[in-house]
């Protein structure tokens, strides 16, 4: 935890804030923190700063704040994602919020199990609960929207050439001509699909929607090592 987020209802006073639970016992155990030392805190949707422990007893780390700093710029990227398997999911999750993905879809594929979508890690509060791990790791109080889509041609057909209008799309598929393009300074839409890849039935209606069909070379790599790996090769400001 490199940054301790906070929400509007961890406030008790005006630059007062009270911390529970996971991020009360990171301060304890693992930061070994103590009254008087400085910790780097932000407001979630908010700004960042520092924050002087008060107090520290088992349930609670008290805190006076003083918040001054934006946070970092997001990508301006949207990134659709056929629904990965839910133990990858939380760490793709916390990947792309460090990475300062702000705009994430997740969408069904022939390729995705109906099991998937009955993870409890789809609820909001889990949902949530992964994007800050990633905020905090990446010093970032900017939350990530979640957009679930479970029916493949009404997203593609109906919403995709919305967001495609503003941000061009590209469909990561191997076995394409095109390599993936790099450092860019525009905005996109990255669509990856499920282990195993779309179907070509999928990447069809995804390049008819507007996509490019582009690759990362010859190997193969598992969705939650690609994810990472094609948006550093498309921004390399998300590491600035």
């Amino acid at each position: 935890m490199n940054l301790a987020v906070f929400s509007d209802t961890d406030f008790i006073g005006p630059d007062r804030i009270v911390l529970r639970g996971r991020r009360r016992d990171h301060l304890a155990r693992v930061l070994k923190s103590a009254p008087g030392d400085c910790i780097p805190v932000g407001q979630l949707n908010g700004l960042m700063g520092e924050g002087t422990l008060v107090r520290l007893d088992e349930q609670e780390a008290e805190l006076a704040i003083a918040l001054h700093s934006p946070s970092p710029a997001p990508l301006p990227l949207s990134l659709v994602l056929a629904m990965p398997r839910p133990k990858m999911l939380r760490r793709i999750l916390q990947t792309v919020a460090a990475l300062g993905v702000k705009d994430i879809w997740l969408i069904n594929a022939y390729k995705v199990e109906k099991s998937f979508w009955q993870t409890p890690w789809l609820q909001v509060d889990q949902l949530e609960e992964n994007l800050i791990l990633g905020l905090e790791q990446a010093k970032d109080t900017r939350l990530p929207t979640v957009h679930i889509r479970q029916r493949f041609k009404p997203f593609v057909e109906d919403e995709l050439p919305q967001l495609l209008h503003e941000r061009p799309g590209l469909v990561a598929h191997p076995g394409t001509s095109r390599a993936c393009p790099s450092h860019l300074n525009q905005p996109a839409t990255l669509c990856i699909g499920p282990e195993g890849g779309f179907i070509p039935y999928e990447v069809d209606k995804l390049q008819a929607a507007g996509c490019t069909a582009v690759h990362l070379g010859s190997r193969i790599l598992r969705v939650e090592t690609a994810v990472p790996v094609l948006i550093g090769r498309l921004y390399d400001s998300c590491l600035g």
